[in-house]
């Protein structure tokens, strides 16, 4: 028996949609009402629980040999050590825990960052075998460009020119699967990146291709881009947010790795083949001539 946590987030999702036919596993949701069409999934289990309920994870881990891990609140670092002691109570053999590429980067010290690097330090002290994931951030972040894409055809972003190796979080889930599924990941740690270093310019100028319509990307300055994420995020972590496109900006994000090609069998997939499949998202693309 699997369970995996985080299932409203992006890469939750998808490792649900990739365990193979037949797996038993259960997704633990703090309102199972809300598991939507997952709840159909054969083999699949819809448990109740929240971090601050021990009893509940105490009953959701019954019988479960592994656990993808996502980090909760970055404010809130007990209900981290609240699964990892459901777990360590229950028997569970392993954890897999989704991180960040950043915790790598030495030059890396923001909120977000030492949260990252917190957050693993307990699992490696939790006496369990584990695996860490570091992707790079997720393709699927471009999805925050959707409404000024879908009504003015424009996008408005940091450092238009800075390099960023970008992971389809799909790519992310076949890890995490062959992780939670097959020996030989313990111990191991995974950085994941695309298969290239691609610019927010770049990314838009994909995007305008394959809806066959042209986009215009606008750099933001450094302070357009924090009042808007104070709008939306506590000060400490738009500065975080901040300190991470200064580190794209000066190449800290280019790096590829092979990673994903090597323990899947299949090459990651690309920011156009990610926006080909989600170009929905954007608008409906203009037909192709005949």
């Amino acid at each position: 028996m699997l369970l995996v946590t985080g299932a409203s987030g992006t890469v939750g999702r998808e490792v649900i949609g990739l365990l193979p036919p037949g797996q038993p596993a259960r997704v633990l949701l703090r309102d199972p009402a809300r598991a939507g069409t997952i709840s159909g999934r054969p083999g699949l289990q819809v448990v109740p629980g929240d971090y601050d309920d021990r009893r509940s994870l105490a009953a959701a881990m019954a019988g479960v040999r592994a656990v993808f891990q996502v980090t909760c609140d970055p404010n809130r670092p007990e209900q981290d050590q609240a699964l990892i002691d459901a777990a360590r109570a229950a028997g569970v053999r392993q954890l897999v825990k989704l991180s960040a590429l950043a915790v790598s980067d030495p030059e890396a010290d923001d909120l977000i960052t030492r949260w990252q690097r917190d957050s693993e330090q307990r699992v490696r002290a939790s006496g369990l075998c584990w695996t860490l994931l570091r992707p790079r951030a997720f393709m699927s972040n471009a999805l925050r460009w959707a409404d000024s894409v879908r009504t003015a055809s424009v996008v408005r972003a940091l450092h238009g020119t800075a390099p960023h190796a970008c992971v389809d979080p799909r790519d992310v889930a076949r890890v995490a699967v062959r992780a939670l599924t097959e020996p030989g990941h313990e111990g191991r740690t995974y950085a994941l990146t695309g298969p290239e270093p691609v610019s927010p310019a770049q990314q838009v100028g994909m995007l305008a291709q394959v809806l066959g319509r042209p986009l215009r990307f606008e750099e933001l300055t450094e302070e357009q881009a924090r009042q808007g994420l104070l709008r939306r995020y506590p000060p400490e972590l738009a500065e975080a947010l901040l300190a991470s496109a200064a580190r794209q900006r000066d190449g800290g994000k280019a790096l590829v790795t092979g990673t994903v090609a090597r323990l899947t069998g299949r090459a990651p997939g690309s920011f156009r083949a990610w926006a080909r499949d989600h170009a929905h998202a954007f608008g409906d693309p203009v037909p192709a001539a005949h």
